[in-house]
């Protein structure tokens, strides 16, 4: 029998909805990998300002409940009205897909997300988000539940010192899209935040833990890369004492560089683009991809 294919068999799906129709499509997965994306998506934004120079502080809370919190002293997101939206900024980053100040504006230079769908990806899967922005002396607040939906408009809830700025967001992971887990592993947080630490010399990063059986890990390495390396290298014998360290910058790109040679036969090599690790593009000595 032949199955008939007409018009209204096509599709649109508006808004966020098209998040959670195909989840997979932009978080990779909806298990225990996909839930940690959520926060990286998150976090990524707090150390773009780090990168463009405005932060130095990023707290990480999983609160009880396994919700997850995001706190930074960035610059606070802008709070007035997007002209192509005709909604606030903050409600068009968490509400539009492919919003965002990294498409080559001047909002930063060098970041990690380059696409603007973290923000509003990590609202359509959650059951409610919350966002508060410090920023020209007030304190910015909006609520979104139910994949997305905002409840009531951006407002100010108090004042705050003007020489306060920064960003946080709490969110709670829908269980209906994570039906493997919606339950965070301290462990797995730890070790990206310490990378991430390691990568942004300076920048401290803060993992608490109120569930059962409080926990807290403070990162801060103003060595940067060159304690990455010392920690790859513990416990091994290195050939040479000192790290060897290069960076320099040519046409606007940064670039830093440090290794250490140790006994052992097989060597380690991990190179990151922005922060983000890209393990399947590493080239070896002689220039062949591997």
């Amino acid at each position: 029998m032949k199955e008939e294919y007409s018009d209204s068999d096509i599709q649109v799906l508006e808004g966020l909805e098209a998040v959670r129709k195909r989840p997979g499509m932009y978080i990779g997965t909806t298990s225990e990998r996909g839930l940690h994306h959520l926060v990286w998506e998150i976090v990524d934004n707090s150390v773009d300002e780090a990168l463009a120079g405005f932060c130095d502080d990023i707290e990480v809370t999983i609160e009880k409940n396994n919700v997850i919190t995001v706190k930074d002293d960035g610059r606070g997101m802008p709070t007035g009205i997007n002209q192509k939206t005709g909604l606030s900024t903050i409600e068009t980053i968490f509400t539009v897909l492919h919003a965002g100040g990294k498409f080559g504006g001047g909002g930063y230079k060098v970041s990690g997300g380059l696409h603007g769908v973290g923000a509003s990806v990590v609202n359509a899967l959650s059951t409610w988000l919350e966002v508060k922005v410090y920023r020209d002396g007030h304190v910015y607040f909006q609520r979104f539940e139910n994949g997305g939906h905002p409840v009531g408009d951006l407002k100010i809830i108090e004042d705050c010192s003007p020489d306060r700025t920064g960003t946080s967001v709490s969110f709670k992971a829908d269980p209906t899209i994570f039906k493997e887990t919606t339950v965070y592993s301290f462990d797995i947080l730890a070790n990206r935040l310490e990378e991430l630490a390691f990568l942004n010399k300076g920048l401290k990063i803060t993992l608490t833990d109120l569930r059962e059986n409080e926990k807290k890990k403070e990162f801060l390495y103003n060595g940067g890369i060159i304690e990455f390396v010392n920690k790859l290298n513990k416990n091994k014998t290195v050939l040479h004492d000192d790290v060897v360290y290069v960076e320099g910058q040519e046409s606007g790109i940064s670039l830093e560089v440090a290794f250490q040679y140790n006994t052992d036969y097989n060597s380690q090599l991990y190179s990151f683009t922005n922060n983000i690790n890209t393990y399947e593009d590493i080239f070896n000595e002689d220039g062949v991809k591997r």
